[in-house]
């Protein structure tokens, strides 16, 4: 049994005293809350240990590291990739993804802590690993007609579910580009910050290579293939979708809209705007590192050559997870 975090609850308490909060602010408060939101936690969070709550391509180390400076040079070739700077958003405290290489081609590297402020200039590659994901988003249900915002309030000293009388504004400007035609009940999850966060990002003037690995779906696939939304948690490696469970004691995710992020890059001028599987990137642009990792350990056991599998594998992280990139 887990200690709630009171700290946390009075937080949500005040924040609910005149009203229901939409799911957005309520995901915001219980993953960034200071001192007490899940992100703002000196806790652990990735890895495989069972006392994480789940683990990524970088917590597997040096592999993944390997594979995406070869993409960098490949993409950009080597002239160009040793006049940028890596700049990695979100990666987790006390960790960047170059830490496991001995070198790297890059000019210099510069990592940006989630929630610290996202700048860049100059030549740069800015890679992000499930950065995303990990902002707010909000919620919606299409009900009698037309679609709801749903909320959350206290009812009996416990968090309960409900619908706003109206949309937050940023809710109610995306409902008026989304269908109605469309099942009673279905829900919606929309990670407006995502796009916003990507958007403030695309304004400033850098140029090179952006590669954005996560999980998500376009547009076609989040209106038609998930009736209940994409949001869940992360707890112990265990996956669940109760928001309202143990707050600031799990992640709270759901699937970024690819087709918006995508329609975002071509519109701010970039190159080569491609979304693929994490297989598929692997596999095309990242080929020559991937063989080194195959080559070096033929006809033994290899740790390495395992991790790649698991990376590129259908079954595993090889189709969960796209990435989005361009060149600018």
């Amino acid at each position: 049994m887990f200690a709630e975090n009171e700290s946390l609850l009075k937080i949500l308490r005040e924040q609910c005293a005149d009203g229901p909060l939409s799911y957005r602010d309520y995901i915001d408060t219980v993953l960034y809350a200071e001192g007490c939101g899940y992100y703002q936690q000196n806790t652990l969070r990735v890895g495989r240990q069972a006392d994480r709550d789940f683990y990524t391509a970088e917590s597997l180390g040096k592999v993944f590291a390997r594979l995406v400076v070869g993409a960098a040079e490949n993409l950009l070739g080597a002239d160009l990739a040793q006049k940028c700077t890596f700049i990695e958003i979100a990666a987790e405290p006390g960790h960047s993804l170059l830490d496991s290489l001995d070198k790297h081609p890059f000019s210099n590297n510069r990592v940006i802590r989630l929630g610290e402020p996202i700048v860049a200039d100059g030549p740069v590659v800015i890679f992000a690993n499930e950065w995303l994901d990990a902002l707010p988003f909000h919620r919606l249900v299409f009900k009698d007609g037309q679609w709801r915002e749903r909320a959350v309030y206290f009812e009996d000293d416990a968090l309960t579910e409900t619908l706003l009388e109206e949309p937050t504004p940023a809710a109610q400007s995306a409902i008026e580009n989304l269908t109605t035609d469309i099942e009673d009940g279905y829900q919606l999850d929309l990670p407006l910050d995502a796009e916003a966060a990507l958007a403030d990002l695309l304004t400033q003037d850098w140029s090179g290579l952006l590669l954005l690995f996560d999980y998500g779906k376009t547009r076609e696939a989040l209106l038609q293939d998930c009736p209940n939304g994409t949001a869940r948690t992360y707890h112990k490696h265990r996956v669940d979708g109760d928001l309202l469970d143990l707050p600031g004691q799990k992640d709270i995710t759901c699937d970024v809209r690819w087709t918006a992020l995508k329609t975002q890059l071509e519109a701010a001028g970039f190159e080569d705007t491609t979304l693929e599987s994490q297989e598929s990137f692997i596999v095309q642009r990242a080929a020559q590192a991937a063989e080194a990792i195959v080559s070096t350990s033929a006809g033994q056991f290899s740790a390495d050559r395992q991790t790649l599998m698991e990376l590129i594998h259908p079954a595993n992280m090889g189709q969960r997870f796209q990435v989005l990139w361009g060149r600018r």
